[in-house]
């Protein structure tokens, strides 16, 4: 692919992408609408706590896969290197399913003494379990597709994802038993993942012929050291406080926090194809015209993230009453804390996932320790809603603060001066 052409596509696909993935999160929270007026405010607090924090928790491993594996890929992907793509994809592949598959019985292992440390029940607990189990072999088909710049096929699958979830949900919750209702919904969250199966029909593109290349090499490992930062981080930055929610507060308290998290973090999550694009166009190319388009993107998503921002805070009433069907001014108060906080999280993400693709492996670890420090002050000072929310700000535009120092010194050593006309 010609460099021009290359280009246009990145911001065409990030664009792209970004519209059919927005459309999927209007169904999310449609999923929430039907779930909210239906659940007491312990059991939406338990359901989304489960789905928001206990499955990412479980599902760390086969994220750092993900990244690291999406890296190598779109090197060749984008190079137009088919011979060394067709070895390194069969590679991969085999390397993703062993892991996969050691995930599995690992998640079989820990998810009992977790659960009970979380306060989860046994029904929430084994349906987590089938969740998780779904989740790993989904993150499978997410790598090999995002590695190849699948994006339309990506998008399509989270939209099977929305639609299954939310069906599933809308038909469950009007015959389920009032007692045993959060264990149904994080239920609907199982059926959604089984769009992945999906992938079936592309199978054929998947299947290159050629001899296998292994990735495992200093390179590879290198890297998966450094995604295995980013991904932590990630966690803590972004589900550590509703795992610190569940264990420290009542359930009421517990269930207006995740309606106000699950507002909050529509932020980031909203705009995060876009970081999916930059983040595998870069890790295939980090020169010439490419980088102006990437640079472009960068600030789509910072002005996409502050504009909802400033529309989440300004409708936070509108949107509390239209999940519940009540208002709340408890659940209102914690959604303007975790707006800014949110914002803060987006722009971590935005400044950590660049630095990953560019291999700048300094900025990646200062981004995962910064994540366990935000996870344990949250720990430690949030037994309180309001001592939850405080640290959360003040943790997030710290940790924003420092790594945004960081990077913009890293980002002026690497620059290259412009080519002589």
């Amino acid at each position: 692919m010609k460099t021009s052409a290359r280009v246009h596509d990145i911001l065409r696909s990030g664009l792209i992408f970004t519209a059919i993935s927005f459309v999927t999160s209007l169904g999310h929270m449609a999923f929430q609408i039907v779930i909210g007026r239906h659940l007491s405010q312990d059991q939406y607090g338990t359901a989304n706590s489960a789905v928001s924090g206990f499955l990412p928790l479980l599902g760390l491993l086969p994220a750092v896969a993900t990244f690291a594996v999406t890296h190598y890929i779109a090197q060749f992907s984008t190079t137009g290197d088919h011979d060394r793509l067709r070895g390194l994809l069969q590679g991969c592949r085999k390397f993703l399913f062993w892991l996969t598959l050691g995930g599995s019985v690992l998640v079989l292992i820990v998810i009992k003494p977790l659960s009970d440390f979380f306060h989860f029940g046994t029904g929430v607990m084994l349906v987590t379990l089938l969740c998780t189990l779904l989740g790993l072999w989904g993150s499978y088909v997410t790598a090999l597709c995002q590695g190849l710049a699948w994006f339309k096929r990506l998008a399509l699958i989270g939209f099977l994802t929305m639609a299954l979830r939310f069906t599933f949900g809308y038909v469950v919750v009007l015959r389920a038993p009032v007692d045993q209702m959060e264990v149904y919904v994080v239920l609907a969250t199982a059926c959604g993942i089984l769009a992945n199966l999906v992938l079936l029909f592309w199978w054929r593109d998947l299947a290159m012929p050629g001899q296998p290349a292994s990735p495992l090499n200093q390179s590879f490992f290198r890297y998966l050291i450094v995604s295995t930062a980013y991904v932590v981080g990630s966690f803590c930055f972004m589900q550590g406080d509703v795992l610190v929610a569940k264990k420290f507060f009542a359930g009421g308290d517990n269930g207006a926090y995740n309606l106000a998290k699950q507002l909050a973090v529509a932020l980031p999550t909203s705009v995060a194809p876009l970081l999916q694009v930059l983040f595998t166009s870069r890790s295939g190319s980090r020169s010439g015209s490419v980088v102006a388009e990437q640079m472009k993107l960068l600030g789509i998503y910072v002005l996409a993230l502050l504009f909802g921002a400033g529309m989440l805070y300004e409708l936070r009433g509108f949107c509390v009453h239209l999940i519940w069907g009540h208002s709340s001014p408890e659940a209102e108060m914690m959604i303007g804390h975790l707006a800014v906080a949110m914002t803060f999280v987006g722009l971590l993400q935005a400044l950590a996932q660049w630095s990953l693709a560019s291999r700048w492996s300094k900025v990646a670890f200062l981004y995962g320790g910064l994540g366990v420090i935000y996870s344990a002050m949250l720990y430690f000072c949030g037994h309180s809603v309001d001592g939850l929310l405080l640290t959360m700000s003040l943790a997030a535009g710290a940790a924003l603060a420092v790594l945004f120092g960081f990077w913009f010194y890293t980002m002026l050593r690497h620059r290259t001066p412009a080519p002589q006309s």
